[in-house]
C-alpha cells in the first residue's frame, strides 16, 4: 500500500500496488470518515494556468466567439420576420417573439447551469449545452408552424445560456488576477457584439436568399463549427473538478477508497445547489438597492439594445429608404463604437494599477465605477444626437456615427457594473451575476415587443428621445455609487465589508 499523500500520483504506483487492489471500490469513502492524510491536491504543474500561453489564449477565444455565436442567433431573427410571417400567417408582434423567447431563455438558463458547472465542471457544460443548441436549432429551421418555432427559439436561448453565465469562469481559471483583464475583456465584449452582428447577418441572407429558413440553415453550419471547436481545443478548467478527476485516477489505480477530493468531501448536493441559486439573485435584488438599481440601469440599456432591432428598420426603411441589407449594415456603427471601447483597455489597466498603488495595494470596488461614469454620459448622448438626426432630410451617415458613442457607452457600462458586482459581493458573485443576468433580459425580452407601436405614434424623435432621457436620468448612478459605495457596503447582508 503507498503511502497517503495529498500530491499522490497513480503513474507512480507498481502494478503489484494496482493488481492487490483491483477488487476494492474506487468509489470515495464517506467524506466524514476520511483520513485527512489522503485528501488529495493538484500538483502546480497540473494547474490550468499553467498551460502553454497559446494553449489558453486558444481556449478564450474559441470560448468567446460560441458566446457571440450565442447572442448573435438572439437577433439573427429580426430581419426573418416578413418571411415567418407570410409562411404562417401570423401578424408582426407574434414574429418578434423569436427575439423575446430567446432573450428570456438566456436569462433564466444561468440559474440552472451555474450550479452545474460547480458540480460537474465547466467542460462538461459546455459540451452539453452547445450540443442541445445545434441540435434544437434544427426543429426552428425546420418548424412546421408557428408554435415550433416560438418553442424551440426560447429552448435553443436556454440551452446557449451556459456561455453568459460560466464562460466567465473559465477565463478567470486559467489566468492569474494579474493577467486576466486582457482576456476578460476579449471574452466580456463577444456577447455584446453578437446582438450587432444578428442582423448584420440576417440583413444579407434574407436580401439575397429566397426562404427566411436560411437564416438558420446557416446558423446551424455555424453552430457545428463552434462545437466541433469547443471538443479541440478548451479544456477543463475548474480547479476543484480537476482535483476530482484525479482523486478518481488515484482510486482506480490504487483500488483504495480512501483517497477524495475537496469537492468530494462537501458532498454537495445538486437540487439545494440549484434551489440556492434560484432563490439567491432575487433575494439580493430584494433587499441590496445597489444591486437593484445597477441591474435595472444595464436591464434599460440592453432593452434598448435590443429595441433598436425594430426601431432601426423604421429609422432607415421607412425613413430613408434602405433595402433589408442596407439596413443590417446601419448596425455597424454600435459595432465601432464597442471596438473603441475595447480598444480602450490597456489605458484602464494602467488607470486600476495607479488606483491600486494609491490604496495600498488594494483596488477598491468602487473604482470599476470610473468607467461606469463615463459610459453613463455616452449613452444619452448618442440616443439624443440619434433622436434629433432621424428626420428624412439628414443624411443617413449622421445616425449612423451617433450610434458610435451609444455603442462605447453600452460596452463601458457592462463592463464597468459587472466588474464591480463580481469585486463588490464577491461571496455571492454568481448570484449576483444572475440576478444582473435576469433582470437584464427580461428588459431586452419585454421591449422589442412595443418597439414598432411606439415609434409609429411618437415619431423617431419622440421615441428616441424618451429612451434618451430614461438613460440620462440612471447616468448619475455610478456616480453616486462610487462616492458612498463602499458606505453602503458596510450596511448591505450581502457586499463585502472594507
Amino acid at each position: 500500500m503507498p503511502s497517503p499523500t495529498s500530491s499522490v500520483s497513480a503513474n507512480n504506483l507498481s502494478s503489484t500496488d494496482i493488481e492487490k487492489n483491483t477488487d476494492r471500490s474506487c468509489d470515495p469513502v464517506d467524506p466524514k470518515g476520511s483520513d485527512e492524510s489522503y485528501r488529495v491536491h493538484l500538483d502546480p504543474h497540473e494547474h490550468p494556468q499553467q498551460l502553454s500561453l497559446f494553449r489558453k489564449w486558444l481556449a478564450v477565444i474559441t470560448i468567446s466567439s460560441a458566446s457571440l455565436c450565442v447572442t448573435c442567433a438572439s437577433s439573427v431573427a429580426s430581419f426573418t420576420e416578413t418571411g415567418v410571417a407570410e409562411t404562417f400567417h401570423v401578424s408582426n408582434v407574434v414574429t418578434v417573439l423569436a427575439i423575446s423567447l430567446f432573450v428570456e431563455g438566456l436569462g433564466v438558463g444561468p440559474l440552472l447551469v451555474g450550479p452545474l458547472s460547480e458540480i460537474y465542471g465547466r467542460n462538461i457544460v459546455y459540451r452539453v449545452s452547445y450540443g442541445l443548441f445545434f441540435v434544437f436549432t434544427w426543429p426552428v429551421a425546420f418548424s412546421p408552424n408557428i408554435v415550433v418555432y416560438l418553442v424551440f427559439r426560447f429552448i435553443t436561448g436556454f440551452c446557449g445560456s451556459a456561455f453568459l453565465s460560466v464562460a466567465g469562469g473559465s477565463v478567470s481559471d486559467l489566468f492569474s488576477d494579474s493577467t486576466v483583464a486582457n482576456p476578460m475583456a476579449l471574452y466580456t465584449i463577444s456577447p455584446f457584439i453578437g446582438p450587432v452582428v444578428g442582423p448584420l447577418l440576417s440583413g444579407f441572407i434574407n436580401q439575397h436568399l429566397d426562404s427566411w429558413r436560411w437564416t438558420y440553415y446557416i446558423q446551424l453550419m455555424w453552430i457545428f463549427t463552434e462545437m466541433v471547436a469547443l471538443f479541440l481545443f478548451v479544456p477543463e478548467t475548474y480547479e476543484p473538478v480537476l482535483t476530482k478527476f484525479k482523486a478518481k485516477r488515484i482510486r482506480m489505480a490504487t483500488g483504495d477508497s480512501r483517497y477524495i477530493s475537496p469537492l468530494e468531501s462537501e458532498a454537495k448536493h445538486l437540487a439545494h445547489a440549484i434551489a440556492i441559486s434560484c432563490y439567491r439573485p432575487f433575494q439580493l435584488l430584494l433587499f441590496d438597492r445597489m444591486a437593484l438599481l445597477l441591474d435595472t440601469w444595464n436591464a434599460l440599456i440592453l432593452g434598448i439594445l435590443y429595441l433598436a432591432f425594430q426601431a432601426f428598420p423604421v429609422i432607415f426603411q421607412e425613413v430613408h429608404g434602405f433595402n433589408m441589407q442596407s439596413t443590417g449594415m446601419s448596425f455597424l456603427g454600435i459595432g465601432v463604437g464597442m471596438l473603441l471601447a475595447i480598444s480602450t483597455q490597456p489605458y484602464w489597466n494602467r488607470f486600476y494599477r495607479r488606483e491600486s498603488r494609491k490604496n495600498g495595494g488594494t483596488l477598491p470596488p468602487e473604482a470599476r465605477l470610473f468607467m461606469g461614469e463615463i459610459g453613463g454620459v455616452l449613452v444619452p448622448i448618442g440616443l439624443f444626437w440619434l433622436a434629433f438626426t432621424t428626420y428624412k432630410q439628414v443624411p443617413w451617415i449622421v445616425p449612423i456615427i451617433a450610434s458610435v458613442p451609444f455603442g462605447t457607452g453600452i460596452c463601458f457600462v457592462f463592463i464597468s457594473t459587472f466588474t464591480y458586482l463580481v469585486t463588490a459581493y464577491r461571496p455571492i458573485a454568481a448570484s449576483a451575476m444572475a440576478s444582473n443576468s435576469a433582470m437584464r433580459s427580461s428588459f431586452a425580452a419585454a421591449f422589442p415587443l412595443f418597439a414598432r407601436p411606439m415609434y409609429h405614434k411618437l415619431g423617431t424623435v419622440g421615441a428616441t428621445a424618451l429612451l434618451a432621457g430614461l438613460t440620462t436620468i440612471m447616468a448619475p448612478l455610478p456616480f453616486v455609487f462610487r462616492r458612498i459605495g463602499h458606505k453602503l457596503r458596510q450596511r448591505s447582508r450581502f457586499a463585502v465589508k472594507s
